[in-house]
């Protein structure tokens, strides 16, 4: 399991040159995290994750695979797209289809690059955005609505409670406040987000700011982390002018870029990882010498789901899981290492799996 993340932002922010150097980036570095192109929008990158290489090197094995992101450069937006100005139905309609959206917001000042809105106020770019999208909520839901609550006059229980789940987000949207911020219970979780609702995507906010800030950030950057700190989101600092150079580099020239420039990595790999965090998705591996793999998984799946994103059959056969946390792993050298230090575990049906640990599924056939 991986994530569709749509990368959004008005135009003249810096998304496309973001996005393309995602993509040469991951090109670049095919060694250890592949990349391959899906379509000329869509990229698939693996998730930088040192534990891997380390597992890889303890257990001798032939091959790394690291767990993957998709990115999707979505077509850029103007005011006025929920009514279809620009490329308004297009951009409405791929944020659909994306787990969660990387909203690139300008935060650096540059004469020769001119704002769409005249003025460099990241803030007020997010609004931007973020109202398009509670415009085009507030049509669609306004449209289903009433059918809903007819039928659930007539004693349609289900229509009764889609209409309830609708009407306390469509509350929040005529409030100017976004979908994701509507209550509901975990037995709704499934039901809201088959409603696709545009406002209700998990947001990560990508401040590009100019290279002299790409470590700390600046003033505008800080108040999008304030801003996001508010709505429950994430934000991250990365420079697109100093991750298109880097891009452009060979591998081994990287580090003395980085290091000219005070920088430890590209800030595309804190990208990266943050929108990993956006959905509370966590890491586990499986290692062997044939391969060391990490898969992603929700925070807090049981034993059966994790093993089922294997394969369907790990998880209706599921037995137990031979199970060893990363820090063992390393610290006992291996499993056998490990079992010899006495934290080799087996663990059942109920067990929540940990952000890195070393599996082996047991399963009956």
């Amino acid at each position: 399991m991986g994530f569709k993340c749509g990368i959004v932002g008005l135009p003249n922010v810096g998304k496309s040159t973001l996005f393309n150097a995602l993509t040469q980036t991951a090109a670049a570095q095919a060694a250890n995290y592949p990349f391959c192109t899906i379509e000329p929008n869509v990229g698939d990158v693996g998730v930088p994750d040192p534990r891997l290489e380390v597992l890889a090197k303890i257990a001798g094995s032939q091959q790394i695979i690291p767990t993957r992101l998709t990115f999707v450069d979505i077509a850029g937006l103007v005011r006025g797209a929920s009514k279809g100005e620009g490329l308004g139905n297009q951009f409405l309609a791929n944020i659909r289809e994306v787990d969660a959206i990387a909203h690139v917001v300008r935060c650096f000042e540059d004469g020769d690059i001119t704002h769409v809105e005249g003025k460099i106020d990241p803030v007020a770019d997010i609004d931007t955005i973020e109202t398009e999208l509670m415009l085009a909520d507030m049509d669609s839901l306004e449209k289903r609505v009433p059918a809903l609550e007819k039928r659930g006059k007539t004693g349609d229980k289900e229509a009764k409670e889609l209409a309830d789940l609708m009407n306390r987000a469509l509350v929040l949207l005529r409030e100017g406040k976004p979908a994701r911020l509507t209550e509901r219970t975990p037995e709704e979780e499934k039901i809201f987000k088959g409603l696709g609702l545009l406002s209700s995507k998990p947001v990560l906010y990508v401040c590009n700011v100019e290279e002299a800030a790409a470590d700390k950030g600046n003033e505008f950057s800080a108040r999008v982390f304030a801003r996001a700190k508010e709505e429950d989101a994430v934000a991250c600092v990365v420079s697109a002018k100093i991750e298109s150079e880097i891009a452009v580099l060979p591998e081994a020239d990287q580090k003395d870029y980085l290091d000219a420039v005070g920088l430890t990595e590209p800030g595309l790999n804190r990208v990266i990882r943050a929108g990993y965090d956006l959905l509370h998705l966590v890491t586990y591996f499986t290692v062997g010498p044939k391969e060391a793999r990490a898969w992603t998984i929700t925070k807090g799946t049981k034993g059966p789901g994790a093993a089922g994103v294997i394969h369907t059959d790990f998880e209706k056969g599921y037995i137990r899981a031979e199970t060893i946390a990363y820090e063992d792993y390393v610290a006992g050298i291996g499993e056998a290492g490990a079992r010899e230090l006495g934290k080799f575990r087996l663990e059942g049906k109920d067990y929540v799996v940990k952000d890195g640990d070393v599996m082996h599924f047991r399963f009956a056939t």
